[in-house]
């Protein structure tokens, strides 16, 4: 058994070195790279006007701190701020040095679900992530009467692969497991696989961070979907060794 893990940077790298610790085989091979966003420099004029801000994930978390320390600033202490999951919000309150408020669930429909979140009309929200993504906050704040500004941090840039060279050697490899952790890399990675290597990749178990990915994959043509209900190392490892131990 293999895992091929997609996810970019030090969370790709640490959680193959995971996988590896535990006995389970892992290839990395992420699917896009992080950059600094344009918007990055304005976030230093953003964050003090604003009541409530929206972290998305690390990334965005890693990217603003470095901007507010270049521009000798401080993340604001009398904002409210969230994030749409666990892991992040923790890594966010080491930062801000704040409470950070986040769903049981780590996604956009039960961030919204969020009592800070329920009754924000005529308050500023900015939400930091990157390049496209989380329009249902957004539009669903916008409907609550809420003033919210997307500020993008960093961007996603996808890494091309050619997939008669990689297909065959994830099939060497023993392959059959795959983790993908957003509907934006999902759609690329299909894009990039060739007609005749997708009957073999929709075999592989795939793993999800939300339903809402999970039914997206279904449809596209996956026949086996688990959702782990994170996008944490965490949950990824433990739903992979829950796996591994259904095998053995």
């Amino acid at each position: 058994m293999t895992v091929l893990v997609t996810r970019p940077g030090e969370q790709g790298i640490s959680l193959c070195r995971q996988l590896n610790q535990q006995g389970i085989k892992a290839i990395n091979h992420p699917l896009i790279a992080i950059r600094a966003g344009e918007q990055l420099p304005s976030s230093t004029k953003m964050l003090p006007q604003a009541d409530i801000i929206i972290t998305v994930s690390q990334h965005t978390i890693e990217f603003t701190h470095q901007s507010l320390t270049i521009a000798n600033s401080c993340w604001p202490k009398n904002a409210t701020y969230l994030a749409v999951g666990q892991k992040t919000a923790q890594f966010l309150s080491k930062f801000t040095n704040q409470k950070v408020h986040y769903p049981e669930i780590g996604d956009s429909e039960n961030l919204l679900e969020l009592p800070q979140l329920k009754n924000v009309s005529g308050k500023r929200i900015v939400i930091l992530r990157g390049n496209g993504g989380r329009e249902l906050i957004y539009d669903t704040l916008i409907a609550r009467g809420a003033h919210v500004e997307y500020c993008e941090v960093y961007k996603r840039e996808n890494l091309a692969f050619r997939s008669e060279i990689a297909v065959p050697f994830w099939q060497d490899s023993q392959v059959d497991q795959l983790i993908i952790t957003s509907s934006g890399q999902l759609s690329f990675f299909i894009d990039q696989i060739a007609p005749p290597y997708r009957n073999w990749i929709f075999k592989l178990a795939l793993f999800v961070p939300s339903e809402r990915i999970a039914i997206e994959a279904r449809r596209v043509g996956f026949h086996t979907v688990v959702n782990t209900g994170s996008a944490s190392n965490k949950d990824l490892l433990a739903a992979l060794a829950k796996e591994t131990g259904r095998k053995q």
